[in-house]
């Protein structure tokens, strides 16, 4: 069964024909230059007077909807800031994370960023003001990072990073709800940095690089991958498996993120045989039901094991499941090209 969301995503690319799916795409595209006005207003209010903090301010964000990396990169930047000494606060948004007891409880994300970054405070506020605020003057951090931050205009930033999937970069180049841009491509000018992501080694990204160029020539342009580090047992994520742990095994993979598609290619290179993928909408809140579903499923199959994301896993575990007999694929981010021109400009951010 095709989700709305697919429908919508089949309309606004043209893959949905015909008379009725042409005046939709008419009606998106007047809805788009509406919306596309409003967002230039209040980025030129906001951005007029940002607030600033004493500590130093790294945004990384995307133009775009959908998964491009940009919180792998994160925990990137986050690692390479601390072996510099540097006290670091994570600033998440925290999408579909719900509050209990008047307390912000974790997304998948966010949760995920605690756990791999044990030095970093992660908070999570819609109001990236308050929790910027709350960062610099109860913890004295020196450094903020905003997790998707480039559409954070009311914070002045030391540092824009701007990620961009190179599969997939700008979709029809139209605003939502026409497209898959958050801003017109014009907001591009605002980067200091452009960070390609999903892409592979010896990849042709030269039509993607001119055309960065063309809209931002100022911004440095980097280029990365994201590579697995090794799988792990669900309910022991500290047990690491070797990378041909499954390699000639048919397998069924499932997730919920916005590039499913990097994943399952990412399972393919290792050799293992997708005897099945199910693909669930980004930021899928599962269920105990989800979870015996999929494990029936392939033990009626006869497939020799199931694997997920580690941003999915976040959220079955808090399920409290148990010997499920899920594995965990582990990926890390990797940068290719001109990392040393990017410590550079990270550096030299705290030179006085």
């Amino acid at each position: 069964m095709v989700s709305l969301k697919e429908h919508l995503c089949n309309l606004v690319t043209g893959k949905t024909k015909g008379l009725v799916a042409g005046l939709l795409r008419g009606f998106l595209f007047v809805l788009s230059l509406i919306y596309g006005l409003i967002v230039v207003i209040l980025a030129g209010f906001y951005r007029a007077r940002p607030v600033k903090f004493k500590a130093k301010v790294i945004s990384v964000g995307n133009i775009t909807l959908g998964g491009t990396g940009k919180t792998t990169f994160v925990e990137y930047l986050a690692g390479k800031l601390n072996l510099e000494g540097r006290k670091i606060a994570v600033l998440s948004r925290g999408y579909k994370s719900k509050k209990h007891d008047g307390l912000q409880a974790r997304g998948d994300e966010p949760a995920m960023l605690e756990k791999k970054l044990p030095f970093a405070l992660v908070l999570v506020d819609k109001n990236r003001v308050r929790s910027a605020l709350k960062a610099t003057k109860d913890y004295a951090v020196d450094t903020l990072i905003l997790d998707d931050g480039l559409q954070q205009w009311r914070i002045f930033k030391d540092l824009e990073i701007v990620a961009i999937d190179v599969g997939n970069a700008f979709g029809n180049s139209r605003i939502l709800p026409a497209g898959f841009l958050r801003e017109p491509l014009s907001a591009l000018k605002r980067a200091d940095v452009f960070l390609l992501t999903q892409g592979f080694l010896g990849q042709d990204v030269n039509e993607l690089t001119a055309k960065l160029k063309r809209i931002n020539s100022q911004a440095l342009i980097i280029e990365s991958v994201h590579q697995p580090v090794g799988f792990s047992p669900l309910d022991n994520p500290d047990e690491l498996l070797s990378l041909d742990f499954f390699r000639g095994k048919s397998v069924m993979i499932f997730s919920g993120i916005g590039n499913p598609l990097g994943f399952e290619n990412s399972i393919s290179s290792l050799g293992a045989n997708i005897a099945k993928a199910i693909r669930f909408s980004d930021h899928h809140d599962y269920t105990i039901e989800d979870v015996d579903k999929l494990i029936v499923e392939a033990q009626r199959k006869k497939l020799e094991a199931v694997i997920t994301t580690e941003k999915d896993a976040v959220k079955i575990r808090q399920l409290g499941i148990k010997d499920s007999g899920i594995s965990v694929l582990g990926i890390e981010l990797k940068v290719i090209k001109n990392e040393a021109e990017l410590d550079r400009r990270l550096f030299s951010l705290y030179s006085f």
